[in-house]
């Protein structure tokens, strides 16, 4: 059974009943030659124990989709990919409220890449095929959804689903997933683009997204299986009703406290008074009754009274402070507080060679700015595993990434590679914003020459029908009782990334452009505090910062620099102890601490240039004839000092010997090229 869905002048095809036919559903989705096939299984039988949706979404990457064989030693495809996991998020976030409250049969999406064409990205593709997929089984599921990208050209024009190359050349990189009513996922990385515009691009997004969740819905109706029968269990906690009556009240003054600690001792308090004699069982339903009646009871505040816990105003940011030149010796830190939230950020500078390679079934194959996100379980005032990052930490580091790259100067003008660390000492809400500011911050005082600084605000939602309020800069009880996160990043002039989750079905483009004009106001706000802290890059990177030299060598001196096996660049690397790397059309990159760099330079330079008659070098004798000496003036560049030029005047040298030995370093002008290369020279007084 085939289905094929118009998306910006291409189509999406799927087709299902040939492959993977025991999954509950399964799908191969096709745009362009990119093929991900997509499958969604539930267990038998809830999940016992478990209060939550176990929904659990794989992305497997197969390298010989894109024709390559793993890189390392085991040639097989191991860990997940840093774009398999991201794409793993998008997938699982739009999807995740669309399962009905209190289902808790194990469900897993896995996404097979089996073909990338290089031309088409397959995150969007499996974000629909896992869509259809589920549409298919026998899932309850509030769906479908769609899901499609938006890039933007330099000349204004939208591109729908553009390829790689589109992307790169545009503006915009815009992921947005929904339902036929409204939107329920976005994901972008910008270049500066105005609030208005990101706008438009969503109104249109939503419209192809309407589009194919008629074509799944009605594909679906005619080929699908016969949905799970789910009824949700009733409300049986006996306390519920005599606990709302009595303590609601209560339970809404403790929430309502500037101070987190304070609004916990508070409802401990309670807690404990509440279960005081109760037997076990007893008590954990008061507990989780407690538990139902704290989110009412935020809900009520908040839409009712139009009152937020720690008793700002609705679009009000909490107390910041930037500060710079935290740790000696790292080439950059910034650390940025915000409320309860506090990352520190560091910079390291590196040269090009250090770049990180990329082993990838997607056409890039490195990256030269990477920001790495850590979030230690002490952040929160809590115990738990260190170590090997999580698909959050990996998600949120990515987001930051995103974020500043649009600042980040070209190799030609900063001849770097650049890795922040950003982690977060401690964390009550909008982390991953807070990281974003604070290498802004470290990379300011590293003398990173960017664009332009880059804040980011989270923005929050409370929504029951049409009432809803938003909330700037949302702390971590606001994140977790409302409906809404919505990460917000950019310069002045505009957007640099999005992300946006929701809890509920999804919001309409009009509320998103009211919080997109909030969140502008909030990071207006938060730029003003980081410029009174350090308005500018610093002149020059720090003294504990590699120096990088570039130089253009034509490229038919490449193989003399490199010399037989590697021998010459090694050479002049552990002479000058520099690092040299070589790109393929001549440019040279030489990294090295002091003055070395420089030294260094002037020595490739040399070596690589032409030699020209009159030039004056400083070079080795390498061999000693009966009629004269060489003279290395660069390496594999001799030319021959006769006997009769050895001494000034001409003066008459009986021995060669008498006058250089081999090694010596003796300065000598060029004479002569003749028509075979061969270079005349003759001795200077030193």
């Amino acid at each position: 059974m085939r289905l094929e869905i118009p998306v910006g002048g291409r189509e999406i095809v799927l087709e299902t009943g040939k492959l993977a036919r025991q999954a509950g559903g399964a799908v191969t989705a096709r745009l362009g030659d990119t093929v991900v096939l997509a499958t969604a299984t539930r267990s038998s039988a809830p999940r016992p124990g478990v209060d939550f949706l176990p929904l659990s979404v794989d992305i497997e990457e197969r390298m010989s989709a894109a024709g390559k064989i793993p890189g390392g030693f085991l040639k097989r495809e191991g860990r997940p990919s840093e774009r398999a996991i991201l794409t793993c998020r998008l997938i699982d976030r739009p999807l995740r409220p669309l399962f009905p409250k209190g289902y808790r049969n194990e469900i897993q999406i896995v996404g097979t890449v089996l073909g990338a064409d290089q031309e088409t990205p397959y995150d969007t593709v499996s974000m629909v095929g896992a869509s259809a997929a589920l549409a298919l089984s026998d899932l309850p599921f509030d769906g479908p959804i769609g899901a499609v990208r938006v890039g933007r050209t330099l000349d204004g024009e939208f591109v729908l689903n553009p390829t790689y190359q589109q992307i790169s050349e545009g503006d915009l990189d815009l992921v947005v997933a929904g339902t036929k009513e409204a939107i329920t996922m976005v994901e972008a990385g910008a270049n500066e683009v105005p609030e208005e515009v990101m706008v438009e691009a969503m109104i249109l997004a939503h419209d192809a997204i309407r589009e194919q969740c008629e074509a799944i819905e009605g594909w679906a109706a005619e080929h699908g299986k016969e949905k799970q029968e789910f009824v949700a269990a009733g409300d049986e906690n006996p306390f519920l009703d005599e606990l709302r009556e009595k303590y609601l009240d209560r339970i809404k003054d403790a929430i309502v406290n500037p101070d987190r600690r304070g609004r916990g001792e508070a409802l401990e308090e309670l807690r404990a008074e509440l279960v005081e004699g109760r037997e076990e069982e007893e008590a954990g339903q008061i507990q989780t009754a407690i538990s139902t009646l704290q989110k009412e009871a935020f809900r009520k505040l908040y839409l009712e009274d139009r009152k937020r816990t720690d008793l700002r105003a609705l679009d009000e940011i909490r107390p910041n402070e930037a500060e710079v030149s935290i740790i000696p010796r790292v080439h950059g830190t910034g650390l940025y507080t915000r409320g309860e939230t506090q990352v520190l950020s560091s910079l390291a500078l590196a040269d090009l060679g250090l770049a990180q390679r990329l082993d990838t079934i997607e056409p890039g194959t490195g990256k030269r700015y990477m920001h790495h996100y850590n979030f230690p379980p002490y952040s929160t005032g809590e115990t738990g595993r260190v170590g090997a990052p999580r698909r959050r930490e990996i998600g949120h580091g990515a987001l930051a990434e995103r974020a500043l790259i649009p600042v980040i100067p070209s190799e030609d003008i900063f001849p770097y590679a650049l890795r922040i660390i950003s982690d977060v000492l401690e964390s009550n809400g909008s982390s991953s914003m807070a990281s974003v500011c604070g290498s802004t911050l470290a990379l300011m005082d590293g003398g990173v020459p960017i664009k332009a600084p880059v804040a980011g605000v989270a923005m929050g939602l409370v929504k029951e029908g049409d009432d809803y309020v938003i909330l700037s800069d949302i702390q971590g009880l606001e994140d977790h009782n409302g409906d809404m996160d919505f990460k917000v990043a950019g310069t002045r002039d505009g957007i640099t990334a999005l992300q946006m989750d929701m809890k509920i079905t999804g919001v309409s483009a009009e509320l998103l452009r009211e919080a997109l004009d909030q969140a502008r106001r909030g990071r207006l706000q938060i730029l003003d505090i980081m410029r009174d802290t350090i308005a500018e890059p610093r002149g020059e990177v720090s003294d504990y910062a590699p120096r990088v030299e570039v130089l253009k060598i034509p490229t038919d001196k490449i193989g003399l620099l490199i010399g037989p096996g590697g021998k010459t660049i090694n050479a002049l690397q552990d002479q000058f102890g520099v690092n040299i790397s070589v790109e393929d059309d001549g440019t040279v990159y030489i990294a090295g601490e002091g003055p070395v760099a420089k030294e260094a330079a002037a020595a490739v330079n040399g070596m690589t240039k032409d030699v020209e008659a009159g030039e004056i070098y400083t070079g080795k004798v390498v061999k000693i004839t009966n009629f004269g000496a060489f003279v290395e003036l660069t390496p594999g560049r001799d030319g021959l000092v006769h006997i009769s030029r050895l001494a000034p005047g001409k003066q008459r040298v009986e021995r060669v010997e008498d006058v250089v030995t081999e090694g010596d370093r003796i300065k000598v002008r060029v004479l002569e090229i003749d028509k075979q290369k061969r270079i005349s020279l003759e001795k200077l007084e030193s």
